[in-house]
């Protein structure tokens, strides 16, 4: 790749804030990286600038049409001057699944590496350093051209933005409580709902919004057609514990195919845990929880990591998910997974991908 780096001018960097008041999204770096697209040349002039406004024309079809993609992951301290990521093939490869579905072009995945790789090393210095932190990646790709017929469009624009982050949720890793949605859904059988583009995040803020206001961190969400088998939470998959059988919702086309579910499931094989990836209702979680076998429940994604769950609310009821504590099973997948990715444990899997 023939990259080509502005650096920021040193009287314009921004002050860095301190590692204990990161939470999640707020701060971005210094740089990022773009890359732009049209039928006639291809993927052409890759860039790493100073990080600024996108200049859009009003009529860019990703304002109107929503052709847009991204991806989440982070890059973590390992040791001084060491930096790790985390199985970024499987978000590249996601990357270009969800690009498929909403008809754009795909980013060689080499390339894709390298422009992390590259955008990661000019910002290194906005990498934490603390437990519990990372910086996240934004991978996106957005269709630029101005037209306003509905079709694909000509041109895109391919950028990547960093930011240093803590937890996701105010919790951090305490259990949270989670909302159970039978009137409004996130996606149907035959729709986008296993693509990660903005469509299946915006009508969501709606209901997401309305259960804040009532304690509640995250919606749970069932299927549109019978409302009633469990599908995702908000922005995480999603994973019971009832007697020695661990559940997780398959990948059936309305979710996304989480690279923590990924790794989960895949400790759980190495433990020697049974682990089902199965349709499981809504009736069941319930019914398991009033009997009492109903042991662990938590959500699995790159912002936490691992998320307990303590509580859910399903009409008009607060149902308590074991003795609403974190789960040991939990908390074993959560020290692993972060363990691994800090650089602290063992990585059986070559997850570890590293800087360079």
């Amino acid at each position: 790749m023939d990259l080509k780096i502005i650096k920021t001018d040193s009287n314009s960097l921004k002050p860095r804030p301190k590692e204990s008041e990161l939470g999640f999204g707020i701060y971005t770096t210094d740089h990022m990286f773009l890359m732009d697209y049209d039928e006639a040349n291809g993927w052409h002039h890759p860039r790493i600038t100073p990080y600024q406004p996108l200049q859009l024309d009003p009529a860019a079809m990703v304002l109107h049409y929503n052709q847009e993609v991204f991806e989440g992951l982070k890059a973590y301290h390992i040791k001084p001057g060491k930096i790790g990521l985390f199985r970024p093939k499987k978000n590249i490869n996601r990357f270009n699944d969800s690009a498929r579905r909403m008809v754009m072009p795909e980013v060689n995945p080499d390339l894709f590496l390298e422009a992390m790789n590259a955008l990661i090393q000019v910002d290194a210095d906005w990498l934490p350093k603390s437990e519990g932190t990372s910086l996240y990646i934004r991978p996106t790709m957005i269709a630029t051209e101005a037209a306003l017929g509905v079709k694909t469009s000509k041109q895109y624009l391919f950028y990547i933005i960093l930011s240093p982050v803590g937890a996701y949720y105010p919790e951090g890793f305490s259990p949270t409580r989670i909302f159970v949605s039978d009137e409004y859904v996130r996606a149907v059988q035959g729709g986008a709902g296993e693509a990660k583009t903005s469509c299946n995040y915006g009508p969501t803020l709606y209901v997401s919004q309305k259960v804040s206001r009532q304690g509640y961190t995250q919606v749970l969400w069932l299927d549109a057609k019978e409302r009633k088998y469990v599908e995702e939470v908000g922005t995480s998959n999603v994973f019971f514990l009832i007697n020695d059988e661990l559940v997780t919702p398959p990948l059936s086309g309305t979710i996304l195919a989480g690279v923590t579910r990924d790794s989960v499931i895949q400790l759980a094989q190495h433990w020697g845990l049974k682990i089902s990836e199965r349709m499981i209702s809504i009736d069941e979680v319930v019914d398991a929880c009033d009997k009492g076998t109903m042991n662990e429940m938590f959500a699995s994604g790159t912002a936490a990591v691992i998320s307990p769950v303590g509580e859910i609310g399903y009409k008009g009821k607060n149902i308590k998910i074991g003795d609403g504590a974190t789960g040991k099973l939990a908390q074993r997948f959560y020290d692993e997974i972060t363990g691994i990715q800090n650089g602290v444990k063992k990585d059986p899997f070559n997850w570890r991908v590293m800087v360079v």
